[in-house]
């Protein structure tokens, strides 16, 4: 480095990446924020440079060089940045340390530190402890350690891990092993390792009603709330214990029964074209995503899905690793799966495709059905999946006719309104039944509305339709039913 480019570097100012001090003197000082740049994105410190970037330099001897070199001995692991000195015109010189990055886990005198801006200190514990974690994860994390004392393959779903073998052949994921029989499998798998079951083979395949004590979180919680919080009431609560596969298909299944399904009839197309309050496919990627993501050491944490009146999350335990942004997983990004040996299986499986692609086919998804961009974000300790729900006005029914329109025929496509979504609820009411919020969210209403008031009393005195619970008609818990015995009278 030239005294023109020093000159340069000194006039951007102090930084996260850039630390002045007077003299070596303070090198005490200067080689923690040392260990803090080796732990960030490196940096420059420079002995010489006043706090408020007056180019001074010092004078440098040879016993000054070897008390800058002993200091950086107390650094551990041992850290070897670039020293240079950059001659002035007044004889002095300034004292440069280029110090490498790499987010590493350097100790001061046994202590790690942080750069935050221009502030250098001791790295929080938490903070510490993820990156032990992260250090360690390419040979030791919780799923390739030896599942629990006394399980065997006995304990593990035979007929979905020959599906997996099969569904993976089939895709041209996995070509046909010499032998097929479930041990050799789950060692092509690599959910046997010299022989031992590890965790991952419990996650994607524990089946024996042993295991659930030993293995709480294989747990998913899936819940629909009559409102916008927690502190609302439930229309549906579940919670299911099994391995991966039958997680996720439980979690469709109560996707399916709650998400509405909003239809619309276009005549230059004549034809009806269907779509979900949310995408199916993005729902099923983003729990996928999260048995492949969410942090399996934690026994009493479990994903979950929450369905509130105007969006739906999906909770995965655990945190981001490896540098990951919330904003990152909306581009494109390296993915590295915290479970990678259940992400795996899963790919094999056709489950999920190519690693990387998951939150950018989310997003995809989404678009195509004409959801907002989903958002993720970090909280409480869990990575949490916002979607909100379709937005679309051309599929709304209009609220009223313009003023120009005949009487006469405001009143005759009103009435053809009327029966139009008496036809739509009785329909509805034949799968399962309904609140009468429940059946508002089919159409995209935020309340009940007056009219669906009148129309669902008229279903109820014509004998159409009927309460769930008739003693008590404004029971907070009621819904409505469809009177199976007269349905010759709906035109069914």
């Amino acid at each position: 480095m030239n005294l023109q480019e020093l000159k340069k570097l000194v006039s951007s100012g102090e930084s996260d990446q850039l630390e002045f001090k007077t003299s070596t003197g303070q090198r005490t000082a200067a080689m923690k924020t040392v260990c803090a740049m080796l732990n960030g994105l490196g940096g420059f410190v420079l002995f010489g440079i006043s706090d408020k970037g007056n180019v001074l330099g010092q004078d440098v001897t040879a016993k000054t060089m070897a008390d800058v070199s002993a200091e950086l001995g107390r650094i551990d692991p041992p850290a070897f940045p670039d020293i240079e000195t950059v001659a002035l015109e007044n004889g002095k010189s300034v004292i440069v340390l280029r110090v490498p990055g790499g987010a590493g886990l350097y100790t001061y005198d046994g202590r790690p530190y942080i750069r935050s801006g221009p502030t250098t200190s001791i790295m929080p514990k938490a903070e510490y402890e993820r990156r032990v974690v992260e250090r360690l994860h390419a040979t030791r994390r919780w799923e390739n350690e030896p599942a629990a004392d006394g399980i065997s393959i006995k304990d593990l779903d035979q007929d979905e891990i020959h599906l997996t073998l099969t569904n993976a052949i089939d895709a041209g994921r996995m070509t046909r092993p010499r032998k097929t029989d479930t041990k050799s499998i789950l060692t092509g798998l690599g959910l046997i390792v010299d022989g031992i079951l590890t965790n991952a083979a419990v996650v994607l395949y524990g089946k024996s009603p042993k295991l659930e004590s030993l293995y709480p979180q294989c747990l998913i919680q899936l819940a629909r709330f009559r409102g916008l919080d927690r502190l609302s009431d439930f229309s549906d609560n579940r919670q299911y214990w099994g391995h991966a596969f039958s997680l996720l298909q439980r979690a469709e299944a109560f996707f399916k029964d709650h998400i509405p399904i909003a239809g619309k009839v276009y005549p230059d197309r004549f034809k009806r074209e269907d779509r979900p309050l949310y995408h199916p496919r993005a729902f099923r990627e983003a729990l996928a995503n999260a048995f492949c993501h969410r942090d399996y050491a934690v026994p009493g944490a479990s994903t979950s899905v929450a369905v509130y009146d105007d969006r739906m999350e999906v909770i995965n335990p655990g945190d981001l690793h490896f540098g990951i942004t919330p904003k990152a997983l909306t581009r494109p990004h390296e993915s590295r799966p915290w479970n990678p040996i259940i992400a795996s299986v899963f790919y094999r499986a056709g489950i999920i495709e190519k690693w990387g692609t998951g939150t950018l086919n989310i997003i995809d998804w989404c678009r195509e059905n004409g959801n907002p961009v989903p958002q993720w974000q970090v909280r409480a300790g869990s990575v949490v999946l916002t979607f909100t729900p379709l937005r679309d006005k051309s599929d709304r029914q209009p609220e009223s006719q313009p003023e120009s329109q005949p009487e006469s025929q405001s009143k005759s496509q009103s009435k053809s309104q009327s029966k139009s979504l008496s036809e739509q609820i009785v329909n509805l009411l034949d799968k399962r039944s309904l609140a009468a919020t429940e059946i508002s969210q089919y159409f995209g209403q935020k309340r009940v509305s007056g009219q669906l008031k009148k129309i669902l009393s008229k279903l109820v005195k014509e004998g159409v339709i009927a309460h769930t619970i008739p003693e008590k008609p404004k029971s907070r818990f009621q819904k409505y039913r469809l009177v199976k015995e007269i349905e010759g009278k709906t035109g069914k």
